[in-house]
């Protein structure tokens, strides 16, 4: 078989923003990029494959200052909970940086110089959203609104996540403040703008997106449209925030700051930089080398930003990699057709699968079965990932160990005999031709592909084992020279498959080189068969099947606290006696006395219902989208049915607690719960009443 040329690899992935824990749309993304990345390695190839945490931005000084701790310590306090899942998907990054750092600080700072003295940074004076009732200039992610292009509600000021189109926030129809709610007031601001419009950038946008490979088709074709009009649609770009603002300053601008898409993307070459202080790599050589590739994974939401004005930045800064710079773009991971919602109960949380003990290999060869070079969505459903990783990896590749491994071990003494095998051999002759089809799919990204060509394998070997049927030879002393060799060529067998799913399978492959006894596989092993008289290891289960009741507990699994009935619906309430007043009962005693401390650890806040709507098979809930000035919403369900119509609500504010840890339902996931009064004795008073805050009151303000 072919062995390609040696490559150098530069991959990335998308830069995960630091408010929050990774999310299964980043598992996925990450798989992706850690299958090609092994399947690379397992070429021979160089690959350098980093990651970071976008960590600048209004949203995160924001939380940070909810939180009492500087955003530096906010950030922080994320990444120390990322390894955890990088670690439980097998995913191999080589290093985990952020855009706080000093390297991305000297990096955007520096490719900021080099585009003034190209002359391709501007100021202007120009009016910009300003919250009155945070007394703050608002970051385009703060400000949201119906896109200027497609009509799509709820979308930020800078990109829209429905049909791609980039546009300044002013743009935005009926726009409001992502953090207060408010209706935002124009006021100038002195911004400094790189001029995407400029010829030059435009001319070589044109030629760099129409370069053969660089870009899937239909990412050429999208870009082309934004580049259409011979690029006088394209917008210059405020690359500029006034403080207060957590980023990097500015270097001749005091009181400026960089918006965090120009120094986000810096973020991947920061982490190099800061790989290769750690290793002893020359990262200055490793740019300039010639035959240093960047691999950049990303999602189709995010595409303006990297197909527009960082390919142009990295040109006009004389940045060596742009001319080697390949960009990989996929759709969106969807639960059974839907995209995921955590409002509507259809995520994943890729924490939950590991902590039920759900194998990590099955996601990752699911997804694989799912991706291709195109840029589509792959959806998840349950039923399919129980039958395609029973029937593939069970029912097809472990069998094939599982029913040849232990007799090799009891009956031969753990040797396989290999003196059979020849070029001429059909059997492995055939399996091992099938390589250069597998390799070049898994190149091109074809990963579905390349996994439906190596179970077409797996059934063939399959076919074998019932034509042979090992354990009725292992029956018949007289046929234990065949049965040898029936169960040393599926072992053979075996190993050649392991190597064409070592990238998606890295922990099995582990175990299976352990079983085998053999080094680390590599793909030129496909054709170096075990040697003759090799002795094996004792065989041990290699991969249990999936039972549905996993899929039960990774959507509908043990409540997780807060939300929908115990908001309003107590599971035990006091008898009539224990109450007080006079009144039947209507009132409960008293809970037992608290301190002070006890309160404070509850966080009450004003909430909008901006949306209520009836929970389809369900007697008692609603489910509420409220507002708490976090900008965004939060789902809710509140068994208050039975008192209030849906649209009795819309609009009105009520109270609820908004640290209360999501609760898993079976209608979703309810994110906190709203306070509402009932009688002790339902009997007596059935009726529920949700608290309702005086007129004044904002969303996020918190009730002490």
């Amino acid at each position: 078989m072919s062995t390609p040329l040696p490559r150098k690899l530069f991959v990335t992935t998308a830069l995960p923003y630091a408010n929050g824990a990774f999310h299964i749309g980043h598992i996925m993304e990450y798989i992706q990029a850690d299958i090609w990345v092994r399947f690379q390695r397992m070429q021979g190839n160089e690959v350098h494959f980093v990651g970071a945490d976008d960590a600048h931005g209004t949203p995160i000084m924001i939380a940070a200052e909810k939180a009492g701790i500087t955003p530096q310590e906010f950030v922080a306090n994320v990444a120390a909970g990322r390894q955890q899942y990088l670690d439980g998907f097998h995913i191999s990054f080589d290093n985990w940086h952020s855009t706080e750092s000093p390297e991305n600080t000297e990096l955007s700072q520096s490719i900021y110089l080099r585009l003034k003295a190209a002359g391709l940074i501007v100021t202007r004076t120009v009016e910009r959203f300003y919250d009155p009732v945070k007394g703050m200039f608002l970051a385009d992610r703060n400000v949201k609104g119906e896109c200027p292009k497609c009509g799509a509600k709820d979308q930020y000021g800078d990109n829209c996540e429905v049909c791609g189109a980039a546009y300044e926030p002013t743009e935005l129809k009926n726009p409001y403040s992502a953090l207060t709610g408010a209706t935002p007031v124009m006021r100038p601001a002195e911004q400094y703008f790189f001029k995407l419009s400029d010829p030059r950038c435009v001319a070589f946008l044109q030629d760099w997106v129409n370069t053969p490979g660089r870009l899937q088709p239909e990412m050429v074709n999208k870009v082309s449209e934004w580049l259409g009009n011979n690029g006088q649609d394209l917008a210059d770009w405020d690359i500029s925030r006034d403080a207060p603002y957590f980023g990097i300053p500015i270097p001749d601008a005091p009181g400026k700051y960089f918006y965090v898409w120009l120094d986000a993307p810096v973020g991947y070459l920061a982490s190099l930089k800061n790989y290769c202080g750690k290793k002893g790599l020359d990262y200055e050589a490793l740019l300039h080398d010639p035959a240093t590739e960047q691999i950049h994974f990303i999602g189709k939401d995010i595409v303006s930003f990297h197909l527009l004005f960082w390919p142009a930045m990295l040109k006009f800064s004389d940045h060596p990699v742009i001319d080697k710079l390949k960009v990989n773009v996929h759709g969106h991971l969807t639960v059974n057709g839907e995209k995921m919602s955590k409002s509507r109960g259809t995520g994943i949380s890729p924490l939950r699968y590991l902590d039920i003990g759900m194998n990590p290999e099955w996601l990752r060869y699911y997804i694989a079965t799912k991706l291709n070079a195109k840029v589509e969505d792959v959806d998840f459903s349950g039923e399919d990932f129980i039958a395609r990783v029973n029937s593939d990896l069970i029912g097809k590749y472990v069998n094939i160990a599982s029913r040849s491994a232990g007799f090799i071990a009891k009956k031969f003494d753990g040797k396989v005999v290999t003196d059979w095998a020849t070029a001429s051999d059909s059997f492995l002759s055939g399996l091992r031709s099938a390589a250069p089809e597998i390799q070049s799919l898994f190149d091109h990204r074809e990963f579905g592909k390349a996994l439906r060509a190596v179970m077409e394998q797996a059934d063939h070997v399959n076919a074998y084992v019932d034509a042979n049927k090992p354990w009725e030879l292992a029956k018949d002393p007289d046929k234990s020279a065949q049965l040898h060799e029936v169960c040393s060529r599926l072992l053979e067998a075996f190993r050649i498959l392991t190597i064409y799913l070592k990238p998606v399978l890295p922990e099995l492959a582990l175990q299976v080189e352990a079983l085998l006894n053999v080094p680390p596989l590599r793909w030129t092993d496909v054709d170096v068969p075990l040697p003759h008289g090799h002795r094996v290891n004792a065989y041990s289960h290699l991969m249990t099947r999936v039972e549905g009741k996993m899929l039960e507990a990774l959507f509908e699994g043990p409540e997780l606290g807060g939300g929908a009935d115990s908001t309003t619906q107590p599971s035990s309430r006091p008898s009539p006696s224990q109450g007080e007043g006079g009144n039947g009962g209507a009132i409960e005693a008293l809970a037992p006395e608290i301190k002070i401390d006890d309160f404070a650890k509850i966080d009450l806040r004003i909430a909008k219902i901006v949306n209520c709507e009836l929970v389809d098979g369900s007697d008692k809930l609603l489910r509420l989208t409220l507002d708490v000035g976090e900008g965004k919403t939060r789902n809710v369900f509140s068994g208050i049915k039975s008192s209030y119509k849906p649209e009795d609500l819309i609009g009105k504010l009520t109270v609820m607690v908004a640290n209360l840890a999501p609760r898993k339902m079976k209608f979703g996931v309810s994110e906190g719960m709203v306070l509402a009064a009932s009688a002790a004795d339902e009997k007596t008073d059935p009726g529920i009443y949700v608290l309702n805050p005086w007129p004044g009151a904002k969303p996020g303000m918190r009730v002490r």
